[in-house]
This record gives structure tokens, sequence and C-alpha cells, in this order.
């Protein structure tokens, strides 16, 4: 009888504490743990890729295509009620159309690194803040709007060569 009533009073012991040890966790509490700072470094965020077109003597002569990165401390980035990546898409294709340079349909020299810095300023003075660390350059390209066609496939019909066919003789 006596094992019996300890048994009982054992099992309501390990409910109340299980109860208890799940309403508290369940409430955000840590046991024992002390709030530390969260120091969680740089993150990496992938801008889309942008098209920008170069316009000459009031023609679209071809396409500037640039593909960028941006490094930010990931603590900020949480607390920004605005995704960065909108300012950062829109001062880079803002900087590649005013000052992207292409002469005689030909890409020239970029300053990547002042481009790259401007683009950041801009962005860091529009989130008032030093939000953006560094902005860098995965990929940049040029393509020339007379390339386009061949490079999808789609020559017009009007610049595609005829191909010349021989009769043989079935002799």
């Amino acid at each position: 009888m006596i094992r019996l009533v300890i048994i009982g009073v054992w099992v309501c012991a390990v409910t109340l504490a299980s109860s208890y040890g799940a309403a508290y966790w369940a409430a955000g509490a840590g046991f024992g743990k002390a709030e530390e700072p969260y120091l969680p470094g740089l993150e990496y965020r992938r801008v889309p890729t942008i098209t920008v077109p170069m316009i000459i003597e009031g023609q679209v002569r071809g396409y500037v295509i640039a593909k960028l990165v941006f490094t930010a401390d990931a603590g900020t980035l949480k607390k920004l009620s605005v995704d960065p990546v909108i300012f950062v898409t829109n001062d880079a294709f803002g900087e590649i159309y005013t000052n992207g340079r292409v002469e005689a349909g030909k890409i020239s020299k970029y300053n990547l690194k002042d481009m790259m810095d401007r683009i950041k300023e801009k962005v860091n003075a529009r989130l008032n803040g030093p939000v953006v660390q560094e902005i860098l350059v995965d990929g940049i390209n040029y393509i020339d709007k007379n390339d386009i066609r061949t490079v999808a496939g789609n020559q017009s019909p009007s610049r595609a060569q005829p191909e010349k066919v021989e009769a043989k003789s079935g002799h």
C-alpha cells in the first residue's frame, strides 16, 4: 500500500515538473541562458541580373549585363524595414546607364572600383547609414544589339544568307 502511494506521488511530481518545464520553454525563456549580443558578421546578398540599354545617337546599340553582390552586416539587415537589394539595383542601373561608356559598338574600360564606390555611397545615403559594406562584381558583359539575334538563334530572314544548292546528275 505504501509503495502504491509513493509511486502515485512520484508520478504527480514528474507530471508537474514536465508541465512546468514545457510551459517555461514555450514562453521562450531559456534555462540558465544569459542573453548574448548578436554578432552574425557579414551577409552576402545577390542582386538580380541588371540589363542596361546603351543608347548612342538616339538608338539602342546594345546592352550592358551586370551581376552584382553586396555585403552588409547581418544584424543591420535584420533591423531594416526595406530590402536594400532594391536600392542597389536602382543605383547600379543609374550608374551604369549614366557613366557607362560604349564607343563604336564596343564597351570601353570601366573604372569598376570607383563605380561600385559611388553605388555604395548612394545606397547608404538612401538607407541613412552605413548599411552596405562593399559591392562586388560577379560578372559584367556588353552585348551588341546585332549580336543578340545571333546568340538567341533568331537571326532575321533579311540577314540570312541563302544556301546554294547544286543539282547532281543521276548518272
